[in-house]
């Protein structure tokens, strides 16, 4: 197999796989759940351990939020400890940089009510863009004391928060609940949150803020709720409530689990070239919307099958297009609309209108880079319908988007030629992703691909 190692970081030549793709594949730790963890530990009673915690610009953004706060986080070799508090230290001054991350961005201003002093937080200038206000609304309604409605902006905290009962038009990011849910039990009277609007993206995420709770000892109630038996996940519509009580959380340790949404573009990679990719420690529960992939991967033509060494992908001979809502999974699209370019029939991804408002506006990203190669992609009111077409090497920017980096890595497994702009922007959830693409690629015989 052909592979380029020696990549310059601007642009950097997508590797042409020769012939199929042939791996074991072992993923660092979720960044959702690393910094759902991070954050209970922040505010528990005593210190926890996060073992196998991501490491990414995102995570160590989530540390350095909790550092500015007054809680320490501590390298314990490859573990991190976490040295909760509450009620959290004074702090006169204090500064979050929130990069691109939306975790940070959401989750971090219910935490900033409850230090005494004021917090700046600010971002990447993309992340200026993103939705706040309905989340920073919910929050003076609890009581808080915030100026702006777009970073920067500035939290006054008091060192407590009185909660109480809130409604929250979460259409655009289920984060905006999350961030409530996280920080309530330390609020007086907890916070009972109500979604108002249209559809709750995302669904599955509420799942591990629930858990997450649920797990350091918080009394969570939910008048929706997913199951994992069943996939029934997310609400239509208004309706959905969750209450969390007042009190004491646990320090405990926290074991991480692999990051299965990230791991879609390394499985894609048997899909696309006809080959094999096993996932190491898949888990056999999950509440990860990336639970959802391999029936998705399956819809195209895939083999995927449970196998004791891990999730089994074999890819078809050609792929199928594919026709779905991913409301609760829009973190797959980009992977399956790299895949749905190389299909023999049409696909339609649905119900990801709220793709605008991620790192970039994902739809029209997606549809411009890609159609630079021949794709035929058209933007719909909530998705993408993307139709067989010729395509051809072109150079792709990202646009400081991880997933879409990530995506354009699968489309280059086939099409010779593509240079993908910023590569380094998969560092974001995939440290060293060009290096761990290679060596990926670079095994002649089934091999392990650690991080």
């Amino acid at each position: 197999m052909t592979v380029t190692t020696d990549v310059p970081i601007d642009p950097w030549p997508a590797p042409t796989a020769d012939r199929p793709v042939e791996a074991t594949v072992t993923m660092p730790g979720s960044k959702s759940a690393t910094n759902r963890a991070l954050i209970l530990a922040a505010i528990s009673d005593g210190t926890s351990r996060l073992t196998r915690p991501l490491r990414s610009r995102d995570t160590l953004l989530m540390a350095a939020a909790l550092g500015g706060l007054g809680v320490a986080v501590v390298d314990d070799h490859d573990d991190w400890l976490v040295h909760g508090q509450f009620p959290l230290r004074r702090v006169p001054a204090a500064r979050i940089d929130c990069g691109n991350a939306g975790t940070v961005a959401r989750f971090a201003p219910a935490l900033a009510t409850l230090v005494h002093g004021d917090v700046v937080l600010d971002g990447d200038p993309r992340m200026r863009d993103r939705p706040l206000t309905p989340l920073l609304d919910a929050l003076r309604t609890l009581g808080a004391r915030i100026d702006g409605d777009r970073m920067p902006l500035t939290v006054h905290g008091r060192g407590c928060l009185a909660g109480g009962e809130v409604t929250v038009d979460a259409s655009a990011s289920s984060q905006l609940v999350s961030g409530l849910l996280l920080a309530a039990p330390r609020y007086d009277h907890g916070v009972t949150v109500r979604h108002v609007g249209s559809r709750l993206p995302s669904w599955p995420h509420l799942e591990m803020t629930v858990a997450a709770l649920r797990a350091a000892g918080a009394a969570v109630e939910a008048t929706v709720e997913a199951t994992v038996e069943t996939e029934v996940v997310g609400p239509t519509g208004s309706g959905a409530c969750w209450s969390v009580g007042p009190g004491p959380l646990v320090a405990h340790d926290h074991i991480i689990e692999p990051d299965i949404s990230s791991a879609s573009a390394f499985l894609a990679a048997a899909a696309a070239t006809g080959g094999r990719v096993v996932l190491a420690d898949w888990p056999d529960r999950t509440v990860q919307p990336g639970r959802m992939l391999p029936d998705l991967l399956a819809a195209m033509g895939c083999m995927v099958t449970h196998t004791a060494a891990g999730l089994e992908v074999r890819g078809p001979g050609r792929l199928n297009g594919i026709d779905v809502d991913l409301s609760d999974y829009g973190e797959a699209a980009p992977t399956l609309a790299a895949l749905a370019v190389l299909a023999d029939s049409p696909s339609r991804l649905r119900g990801i209108a709220h793709l605008r408002l991620q790192e970039t506006d994902r739809l029209g990203a997606l549809a411009t880079e890609l159609g630079r190669l021949g794709a035929a992609i058209t933007v719909t009111d909530d998705g993408l319908a993307i139709s067989p077409a010729p395509l051809a090497g072109a150079r792709l920017d990202p646009r400081a988007d991880h997933r879409l980096a990530m995506a354009y890595a699968v489309v280059g497994l086939v099409v010779p030629g593509v240079l993908i702009d910023d590569i380094a922007t998969t560092g974001k959830t995939v440290p060293q992703f060009p290096r761990l693409w290679a060596e990926m690629l670079g095994i002649g015989m089934p091999g392990a691909l650690r991080w």
